[in-house]
């Protein structure tokens, strides 16, 4: 590991995360020789399953790689995510197979790799970063002006998804933020401020929980109301959904210096705290019903999520000053004992079983990747430990 000093964000001793950090360390450098320059997505028997490069995860294991390698500069996982990240290139001549989450797969692969070449003195990577600003380009094209929201999913299994929103989108909007800013064009910074505050009227409730999926309708943008997507209803409140929102309201508030956001993000960090249980690892949907709630799974994932959007959230409000300051210590002493919790109960650091998470809930009514691991989830707890070690800069 590299011999520089990171700056702590806490006081506390956090020399827990620093073990945590090699271990997973140590161990993305053996699954880069595993996994290769492939794109996993959940395990099932211990194994990750692999996908294609269109596949909206694509993007997590070349983000796990170029975060490793920013601290250890390890030139195998280098040549590993510029592997991946060429075959995401790929996928932008596949139209039809593109969707919404571009900003997952393109902010983690080839931005990360872009600012990584331009942290090291090469000035950039011109490739990479000409495949996320096409990638851009994509995801605004995807914005209804008259509902102003991004639609999300083209009308795959022939289901009509003219007019559908959803709460993870929230998280591909710092691709427009920054390719806005890259080429000094406005209308991108636009489009993500108008889908976020679409977010901020019709998915946010005001106990702090939000829905899944939205519907809007597509001709005239009249709100039409929620759907259950991959929550246990449309009233409910899944636990996955409720960390994108954590987090993507935070990374608008990076973005655009917004109040709203920070006060959206942290009424969604104040009820996603509130519901966890002993053990600080949410069950898959906040709203189970009491009888039966103990056998069914927990979610791994979107305790990382969260951890990860709490941290950014306390640097948001840290930023801010004045009463924002107190809230940011409540932002980071949450984190660190949900990655207190990871580490210590849900964490597999052995070569046995090839994600670092267990636990993990993908969806559930369709029974896919249920009580495994899930690649987002091991690149979140990452990213995580990256930020308890005092790291501040982010691919997104």
């Amino acid at each position: 590991m590299t011999e520089h000093k990171l700056q702590r964000g806490s006081e506390r001793d956090l020399g827990w995360a620093d073990e945590a950090w090699s271990r997973a360390e140590a161990k993305i450098g053996r699954n880069a020789r595993t996994i290769g320059a492939a794109f996993p997505n959940g395990t099932i028997n211990g194994r990750y399953v692999r996908g294609p490069a269109h596949d909206w995860v694509a993007g997590f294991w070349p983000g796990m790689l170029w975060l490793a390698y920013r601290e250890n500069g390890d030139e195998e996982l280098r040549c590993v995510a510029e592997a991946c990240e060429r075959q995401l290139a790929e996928t932008l001549q596949t139209y039809d197979l593109l969707h919404h989450d571009v900003g997952f797969m393109f902010s983690l692969s080839s931005v990360a790799q872009h600012r990584q070449a331009e942290a090291s003195g090469r000035g950039g990577d011109a490739d990479a970063k000409r495949h996320a600003l096409i990638a851009a380009n994509l995801l605004a094209g995807r914005y209804n002006p008259q509902g102003e929201f991004i639609r999300a999913w083209p009308n795959w299994d022939g289901e009509d998804h003219a007019g559908w929103a959803i709460i993870d989108c929230l998280m591909n909007l710092p691709l427009l933020h920054w390719a806005g800013r890259e080429i000094e064009d406005t209308r991108y910074k636009h489009i993500a401020i108008r889908h976020a505050d679409s977010v901020l009227r019709d998915f946010l409730r005001p106990d702090g929980s939000v829905c899944h999926i939205f519907r809007y309708d597509p001709e005239s943008g009249t709100p039409i109301g929620s759907l259950a997507g991959q929550g246990y209803a449309a009233d409910s409140a899944w636990a996955r959904g409720a960390s994108w929102a954590l987090y993507g309201f935070a990374l608008s508030s990076r973005w655009t210096g917004e109040a709203r956001y920070r006060e959206a993000a942290l009424r969604v960090a104040r009820f996603f705290v509130s519901q966890l249980p002993e053990d600080a690892v949410p069950y898959w949907d906040f709203f189970l019903p009491e009888a039966g709630k103990e056998s069914m799974p927990r979610d791994s994932s979107a305790a990382a999520i969260a951890a990860s959007g709490l941290l950014e959230l306390a640097e948001q409000l840290t930023a801010f000053g004045g009463a924002g300051v107190e809230d940011a210590a409540w932002c980071r002493t949450s984190a660190e004992r949900i990655v207190q919790s990871l580490c210590g109960r849900y964490a597999e650091w052995g070569d046995e079983h090839e994600g670092l998470l267990r636990h993990a809930t993908g969806y559930y009514s369709r029974g896919v990747y249920v009580d495994e691991s899930l690649i987002y989830g091991d690149y979140f707890f990452v990213e995580a430990l990256a930020k308890l070690r005092g790291r501040k800069e982010l691919f997104w």
